[in-house]
């Protein structure tokens, strides 16, 4: 069977991130993936212009018509957008009983909010408890945790806090930190593992937490074990950045049809 991926995000007309992306990851991993799309933006390479949401009701029902036909072996969430979307979104997975990878979009690359100040505690209560991993960069995590976190030490730090949410395990992204080497953490209540990539010298990174996430998923999805979906997802934006195609006078999208 091939891993089905339910996708629950944003769509992005610019098709560098969101479930453009999240669509062309899951086919170059070997998934096949659905979609509920929970808001419409017109956005480039240089930021987001517009962002229409999508009604609660027929979120809902995109939700619910995925998970029966042609069904999920995984969900991942992205952009949410406020507390009404993450309000049906929760209701609508409370008993799917699938793994679950939740990428808390909060802040588009160019620097647009993509969730409502108010929404934040919405997506703690209601959301939090449903994932089997939850994804945030740096920017978001401090959102989370309420904290700055400068260094690799508050990476560590910040992952425990994190794993107090009621979420089973964390990925945290380092790809906003200073250096010319990425450290990721994946963290659970038994370990914490450390992940290192050279940073490659390129703006071309937009779409990088929605393809990273949605790898994760693809994974999980086929059966893999959580450090080796997340050790695969990793190298695939790590080959995809490097085979950027150039795009667009801003963060241009990654090179999606790689094999890592």
């Amino acid at each position: 069977m091939i891993p089905r991926v339910l996708v629950i995000a944003g769509s992005d007309s610019g098709g560098g991130a969101g479930i453009q992306a999240d669509i062309k990851t899951a086919m170059a991993l070997g998934g096949y993936a659905s979609t509920a799309i929970t808001a419409l933006t017109a956005q480039d390479t240089r930021g987001v212009h517009a962002i229409h949401k999508v009604p609660t009701a027929f979120i809902r029902q995109q939700i619910e018509v995925a998970l029966t036909d042609p069904g999920a072996d995984a969900v991942k969430t992205g952009m949410l957008g406020d507390i009404a979307t993450i309000e049906a979104v929760a209701d609508a997975l409370a008993n799917a009983g699938l793994p679950m990878v939740i990428d808390p979009v909060m802040v588009a690359k160019g620097g647009a909010r993509l969730l409502d100040h108010d929404a934040l505690a919405a997506l703690k209560r209601l959301l939090l408890p449903l994932a089997t991993l939850l994804t945030p960069n740096l920017p978001e995590a401090e959102l989370l945790v309420g904290r700055p976190i400068p260094d690799l030490a508050a990476m560590h730090e910040a992952v425990e806090i994190l794993l107090t949410l009621g979420v089973p395990a964390v990925l945290l992204k380092g790809g906003h930190a200073d250096g010319d080497t990425v450290v990721d953490l994946l963290a659970t209540h038994d370990e914490t593992l450390e992940f290192a990539r050279p940073r490659l010298p390129t703006r071309h990174t937009h779409g990088t937490g929605c393809t990273l996430a949605t790898a994760v998923a693809t994974g999980l999805a086929a059966g893999m074990t959580l450090p080796a979906a997340v050790a695969r997802a990793r190298d695939y934006v790590q080959a995809a950045i490097a085979a950027a195609p150039g795009i667009g006078a801003g963060h241009g999208p990654l090179g999606h049809l790689v094999t890592p």
